[in-house]
């Protein structure tokens, strides 16, 4: 197993294995299975969920995104928190060490 690069950021939250996705259009519809609940992301929330889902660590989250939109790095982090944060609350992402 590789050694993580502490410049990447403390290890991100991995998907629950219960939540299924699907996108429509620019959108992220995302299922909890197991309380049967939805959830909808929005265009930048998809993205961010995308290279979740992928492994991107958090340098390579900021890479990405800043390449494909224009944003600020503060604003990304403040984004990217937020939404790590209200997916972790909802069930949908789970701590990587679960």
């Amino acid at each position: 197993m590789a050694e993580s690069d502490p410049a990447a950021g403390p290890s991100l939250p991995a998907v629950h294995p219960d939540v299924v996705c699907r996108r429509m259009g620019d959108a992220t519809v995302l299922v909890h299975l197991g309380t049967d609940r939805i959830h909808t992301l929005n265009r930048t929330g998809t993205r961010l969920f995308e290279l979740l889902r992928a492994g991107a660590d958090r340098r390579e989250i900021h890479r990405q995104v800043r390449e494909e939109y224009e944003i600020d790095p503060p604003e990304l982090d403040r984004e990217l928190d937020r939404l790590l944060a209200e997916l972790h609350r909802i069930g949908v992402l789970v701590d990587s060490d679960d």
